[in-house]
């Protein structure tokens, strides 16, 4: 029967909890609603699908998955029960598999089957099962770590085909106990039977030179090596012993050679070393890390500073921004030397800056300009005037929620972005900021994962008497490879990136997961709040004057005041005692963006906790005594005429302020406009003006868009499961198609079809098709077909005695020629 009917059967006698079950499990497959169960069971069934649900399975489950894999076998019926696992899972028992099986079959990756054909009757209370049919494409050609068959390698590899008759000979030449054979197959199978056994090949490694032993166990993962010149050393005859343990197997054809710098090792060697099982190390525990510990106190302290850094750097930061937007490369992104300017202004590292650039601006902190392509801060920031802990609180949720990964700034570009900076000859290779190539889609789950991790692992430390333990990248990898194996690639690439912001956040203290960690990993910002209060340093309010120009910050300061110190002094320094030193320069910058000196004396006196040095106020009072005498302004046209009163009406015109019109004498008037631009508000207002100056390029206008205040970040997990909504109205639309129909339709048609054409290419069988021509004229003809991929399938007729491509999409039906349908 084909598995795709045979999952449906299965789906059809479940329960309404048990069908509950799967859709909170794999919500994909009830989006959009299935029509019936075989609908269904065709979504369980593709190939993204299960690679999703595969995601989710810890080690021991993928274990057993893949082990069921192997040693079942769709095309002829063969099943296997928990009884058989057993057997080839060391360490395993029933009491251990059958929930395991229980579990992969309500998440319909595997579902029941018929006992293989002379099984006892003894064992007929037992479940049998079968994987589903795309299980094979989504595990790879190397499940659970273990090569291709000798058979299957010499079916696959026509190289290894060619010697392997030769070298059978010789190695029943050498009298190693191997059956001589004619043909490659024959070969293949005597080799297959040679290696075997783990007593066997512990006969055949005794001869073996020193290290194959351990070189062998570098395979114990894996079945794929890299060998330089593989094939020529395995196509050389090694009679004497003195040669290296990597020509000693290729010659003993127990290393195979895919290409000029890969071998595999095959099945039955990979068996034989396991001890006859294909899994070694069975567990349901997951492992337990060695970690250091520090005190709850040094944790709890470095939190807040860093917590009260981060709020001042990113205050710094926006000012500084705001002073000089940052400019964007035309490939995207900031670029490295506008990157080392604002960390010069921030007086902290590139890489440092680099993050809190990425974090304001997932934040919504910083806006990008598309006018000016320039990252700039938004007007009216609600940010700026939240108290700390808010503020706070408003960067974890944005990082919580965004798809970038600040941390990876500065790495090098990897996949077809490299080799496209590669192309065209880019001097950088390396990932800028706010560029596209930070962005990780899965990087919200990967993180809130991790967040999970790091309090399962502080829990299960269970440190007392002030202690909390210290979890590095090594320990929260190895945890989530045991809990997501499928994964690890995604968790090992961005797992120190984000433990390195959660650092900076707070999250993290001393290498220890923090209080307020635990509170977010558990979804209860107002837990965090609340300890963030009590913990937290309050900002301070005031300065300390002093008579060599300077000011000396004595804690971290309040937004407000920090904003305007910046702007009238320069800061020196880092931390929280920073040093702001006053000059003419910082003075006079005060005065451009509107102060006057009395006002900025009455702040220095509001907010110093020491009376305004004589110096500093000489300093203010002179510099302020000079500023202004000479003013420049911004002018791209004039507008002259002798009627004054025409002047005046004009610059009162509703319709010219767009050109921003300023008077400068009774009878001219300057604009902010190109003459052109001028020129033509002026006749649609019915005027008749005259160009005096010729334009040799058109000067755009370009009119300021206000880009909006950003709207406060509100963090939602994830959602795992669907809507309850949804779930009831899928299972009454399975209850209207309780039974499953002899003739499918849609897309369960369609998986049907390709199931029969990737069965019919394993056994090399023929199959009828009904083909639909490009003038929709249908014919029923019987082809074997040989590949399937990309939309298309090769097929070979034998009554015409040639091959040619079909779309699969003109395929109406597709049946085993010859048989019925089951």
């Amino acid at each position: 029967m084909s598995l795709i009917r045979a999952l449906s059967k299965d789906l059809e006698a479940r329960s309404d909890d048990s069908l509950r079950a799967l859709f909170a499990a794999r919500p994909d497959l009830i989006s959009p609603v299935a029509p019936d169960f075989a609908a269904l069971a065709a979504r369980a069934s593709a190939r993204v699908s299960v690679q999703r649900a595969l995601e989710r399975l810890n080690k021991p489950e993928m274990q057993v998955l893949e082990t069921l894999h192997l040693c079942t076998n769709a095309d002829t019926g063969h099943s296997v029960s928990a009884a058989g696992l057993k057997k080839v899972v060391a360490g395993s028992t029933l009491s251990a598999l059958d929930p395991i099986l229980a579990k992969l079959q309500m998440l319909a990756l595997v579902h029941r089957a018929d006992p293989p054909a002379g099984t006892p009757t003894s064992t007929s209370r037992q479940r049998f099962y079968l994987p589903v049919g795309s299980l094979k494409d989504v595990i790879g050609i190397y499940p659970a770590g273990l090569g291709r068959s000798y058979t299957e390698l010499v079916r696959l590899q026509p190289a290894f085909a060619q010697r392997v008759v030769q070298l059978v000979s010789e190695l029943h030449h050498f009298g190693l106990g191997v059956h001589p054979a004619s043909t490659p197959m024959d070969a293949a199978l005597s080799l297959q039977r040679w290696t075997s056994s783990p007593e066997g090949l512990r006969e055949i490694l005794a001869a073996a030179p020193e290290r194959t032993r351990g070189l062998l166990d570098k395979f114990g993962s894996w079945a794929m090596g890299a060998v330089p010149q593989a094939q020529r050393r395995a196509s050389v005859t090694h009679e004497s012993a003195d040669v290296g343990p990597v020509d000693w197997l290729l010659a003993r054809g127990l290393l195979v050679p895919l290409d000029a710098g890969h071998v595999e090792l095959p099945h039955s060697v990979g068996i034989a070393l396991r001890g006859g099982a294909i899994v070694d190390d069975f567990t349901l525990k997951p492992p337990v890390p060695e970690l250091g510990h520090t005190s709850a106190a040094l944790r709890r302290n470095a939190a807040m500073g860093a917590i009260a850094e981060t709020l001042r750097l990113t205050g710094e930061l926006l000012f500084a921004v705001r002073e000089q937007p940052l400019a964007t490369l035309r490939s995207g992104g900031v670029g490295v030397r506008e990157l080392r300017r604002l960390a010069e202004a921030m007086r902290c590292g590139v890489h440092e800056t680099a993050i809190l650039l990425e974090l304001c601006a997932l934040s919504g902190l910083l806006r990008l300009d598309v006018d000016s392509s320039t990252w700039v801060q938004p007007p009216s920031l609600e940010w700026l005037a939240l108290p700390r802990q808010e503020q706070w609180l408003w960067l974890v949720n944005a990082w919580l929620a965004s798809e970038r990964a600040p941390s990876l700034v500065g790495q090098p570009l990897t996949g077809p972005a490299s080799a496209s900076a590669a192309h065209q000859g880019a001097a950088g290779t390396t990932i800028n900021a706010l560029s596209a190539e930070a962005q990780r889609p899965d990087a919200p789950v990967v993180r809130r994962r991790i967040l999970e991790i790091l309090d399962e692992l502080t829990i299960e430390a269970g440190a007392t008497d002030g202690k909390a333990p210290v979890l590095d990248a090594t320990a929260v990898l190895q945890r989530a490879e045991w809990t997501q194996p499928r994964m690890s690639r995604r968790f090992s690439s961005l797992v120190r990136g984000i433990l390195e912001e959660a650092t900076l956040l707070g999250l993290m203290g001393s290498g220890a997961f923090t209080q307020l960690g635990a509170a977010i990993a558990a979804g209860q910002p107002e837990e965090a709040l609340t300890i963030l209060g009590e913990h937290l340093p309050a900002a301070v309010n005031h300065i300390l004057l002093q008579a060599d120009l300077t000011a000396v910050a004595p804690g971290y300061l309040a937004p407000a005041l920090s904003e305007t110190l910046l702007l009238m002094a320069d800061a020196e320094g880092q931390g929280p005692a920073s040093i702001y030193r006053f000059s003419a320069e910082s003075i006079r910058r005060a005065l451009d963006a509107g102060k006057d000196a009395e006002a900025l004396l009455a702040f220095l006196r509001e907010h110093s906790a020491t009376d305004v040095p004589q110096p500093l106020a000489y300093l203010v009072q002179d510099t302020a005594s000079r500023h202004g005498r000479l003013r420049i302004g911004t002018s791209a046209s004039f507008i002259q005429s002798d009627d004054e009163s025409a002047i005046a009406d004009l610059l009162h015109e509703p319709g010219t302020s767009a050109l921003s019109l300023v008077r400068i004498a009774p009878t001219v008037l300057t604009s902010s406009a190109s003459p052109r631009e001028t020129a033509r508000v002026l006749r649609e207002l019915g005027l008749s003006p005259s160009v005096q100056e010729a334009e040799t390029a058109v000067v755009r206008f370009k009119r300021t868009t206000a880009v909006p205040g950003s709207a406060r970040p509100v963090y939602t997990a994830p959602r795992t499961a669907p809507p309850d909504d949804d779930v009831e109205a899928q299972l009454g639309i399975l209850r209207q198609h309780r039974s499953v129909p002899a003739d499918v339709t849609g897309e369960a048609s369609t998986q049907l079809g390709l199931e029969t054409l990737q069965k019919a290419i394993r056994l090399k069988q023929p199959v009828t098709m009904n083909v639909v021509d490009s003038l929709g004229n249908s014919n029923t003809e019987t082809v074997v077909p040989v590949s399937v991929s990309g939309g298309r399938v090769r097929v070979f007729d034998p009554g015409k005695e040639t091959e040619r491509v079909l779309s699969i999409h003109r395929i109406i039906d597709v049946e085993p020629a010859g048989e019925l349908r089951t």
